[in-house]
């Protein structure tokens, strides 16, 4: 399989050599990097080359990387089911740069593109109806970020007084799992449960 992968990346550098910024093959599969405004022009290629026919978009997904410029990385996978080939390409985004939607070559990429935006919030040119489709209307933030909170911002309950569903910010009513982060064999000072008899018996 690898042979054949190194041919499949020889040959998009070779035809698309100034779309493609980076390839590797690692655990058998072949990654490819390029940018935003060259992915609708490498993605019709992979797709309607006669010798590629990568035909099914599989998924699209993001990932956040606070410590990186640009922040995200648009991760799609691609299958070719005429020549049993898999593909994975990345581009990377910032936070406030808008990628073009694949919805005109890959229908399947509306839902996509729609989870997307919803977990990361990234935007999508181009798409027929981009909002959320996971979390509710009134959500406030994007679940799959790094810096979005365990406990998100607000809570939604039904009040059986109002007769209706209300939003309301999260208040926690013990304290929340405070760690000092120390081992109790790194010197700490206090016992912790269970110990106490090992105490009492020296």
């Amino acid at each position: 399989m690898s042979d054949a992968l190194k041919e499949l990346a020889a040959m998009l550098e070779m035809r698309m050599g100034d779309a493609l910024v980076s390839h590797e093959i690692a655990n058998e599969e072949l990654t490819i990097r390029t940018t935003a405004p060259q992915l609708v022009k490498l993605v019709r290629h992979l797709q309607q080359d006669e010798s590629l026919k990568f035909s099914t978009l599989v998924d699209i997904t993001a990932v956040d990387w606070p410590g990186r410029r640009p922040r995200f990385e648009l991760v799609y996978h691609f299958l070719s089911m005429y020549l049993n080939h898999r593909i994975r390409v990345k581009v990377p985004v910032a936070e406030d740069e808008i990628a073009p939607s694949l919805t005109a070559l890959y229908p399947s990429a509306n839902w996509f593109e729609r989870e997307v935006f919803d977990m990361f919030g990234l935007l999508f040119s181009g798409h027929p109806d981009l909002r959320r489709i996971l979390t509710d209307y009134g959500f406030r933030g994007h679940p799959l970020r790094k810096d979005f909170p365990t406990t998100g911002y607000t809570e939604v309950r039904y009040d059986d007084a109002l007769k209706r569903v209300v939003y309301e910010p999260v208040q926690l009513v013990q304290e929340y799992r405070q760690f000092d982060f120390m081992s109790p064999w790194e010197g700490a000072d206090y016992i912790l449960p269970g110990d106490e008899k090992k105490e009492a018996a020296k």
